[in-house]
C-alpha cells in the first residue's frame, strides 16, 4: 500500500498541505507534510492537562474550566492533541474536506504516538472509531474516521499496535457541528449503539472534541455492553 501511495506521488506529485512547498522525498509524499512542516506538529504529552477531557491546562490544575462546569462523563479519560486553531485547523481541513489522504498517515501516526499517555492498556484493548452518520459514506464518499481506521489497520499487520474493531453503530442523527453545546449533549443519547460483543478496554477515537458528548454517548454504549475502562482519543479540540 505504501509503495502504491509514493508511486502515486511520484507520478502525480502534490504539494505540501500546509506550506504549498512540492514534496520531494519518500516521508513527506507518505505524510503529505514537507520536511519544514512536519515538526511544527509535535506532541508533547508531558504538559500539564486536564485529568477528564485530556486539554492541556493553561492556569488551572486538575480539571479544565469546561470539565468543572460538566456533569460526569461516561468515558474514564481522553486525551486531546491539538488546537481547532491555524495550522492545525488548517491540517484537518485538508484532511476531512479536501480529501488530503496521506495526511491521514501523519494523524494516525501521532494516534499511535498518543497511546503512551494511556497507563494501564493491556492485550485485549481495541481502537474504536466514532460510527458515522447513516448514508454520509453513500453521501459523500469518504468518512475521515474510516480512513483513519484503515490506516491503523494496516500500521498493526506490522507492528504490535492495538487492533482496530468496529463495533457501535449511529442511528439516525443531526451533525454535531450544527447544534448549540447544550443540544450537542442530548442529540446523540440513545442513538449509538454496541452492535457486537463488547471489549473488555477501549479508546474511542474521532477527529475533534468539542463537548465530549459524542465520546459520552459512545462509552455509555460500550459500558452499557459491558466494556469495563472507555477511554477517548481526540486529535483536535475546541
Amino acid at each position: 500500500m505504501r509503495c502504491t501511495s509514493l508511486l502515486r506521488e511520484y507520478l502525480f506529485p502534490a504539494n505540501c498541505a500546509i506550506c504549498g512547498r512540492m514534496l520531494f522525498d519518500k516521508d513527506e509524499c507518505w505524510y503529505g507534510l514537507c520536511h519544514v512542516c512536519i515538526p511544527r506538529f509535535g506532541l508533547d504529552l508531558d504538559v500539564p492537562r486536564c485529568s477528564v477531557c485530556g486539554r492541556p491546562l493553561i492556569s488551572e490544575q486538575g480539571r479544565c474550566v469546561d470539565c468543572r462546569n460538566t456533569d460526569d462523563h461516561a468515558f474514564d479519560r481522553a486525551l486531546a492533541l491539538f488546537p481547532y486553531t491555524g495550522q492545525y485547523r488548517k491540517l484537518l481541513s485538508a484532511f476531512k474536506f479536501a480529501k488530503r489522504r496521506a495526511l491521514g498517515n501523519f494523524l494516525g501516526a501521532k494516534l499511535l504516538e498518543s497511546l503512551a499517555y494511556f497507563p494501564d492498556l493491556d492485550a485485549d484493548t481495541v481502537l474504536i472509531p466514532v460510527p458515522p452518520r447513516p448514508g454520509k459514506l453513500r453521501k459523500t464518499g469518504w468518512d475521515q474516521l474510516a480512513c483513519l481506521a484503515a490506516i491503523l489497520e494496516r500500521t498493526k499487520i506490522r507492528s504490535k499496535s492495538l487492533p482496530v474493531y468496529r463495533c457501535l453503530k449511529r442511528l439516525p442523527s443531526q451533525s454535531q457541528k450544527e447544534l448549540s453545546r447544550d443540544n450537542r449533549k442530548t442529540n446523540l443519547q440513545g442513538r449509538i449503539l454496541c452492535a457486537k460483543k463488547a471489549p473488555h478496554r477501549a479508546i474511542v477515537f474521532d477527529d475533534v472534541i468539542t463537548t465530549g458528548s459524542t465520546l459520552d454517548a459512545c462509552a455509555l454504549a460500550l459500558k452499557e455492553a459491558g466494556a469495563e475502562k472507555v477511554y477517548g482519543l481526540c486529535l483536535f479540540y475546541t
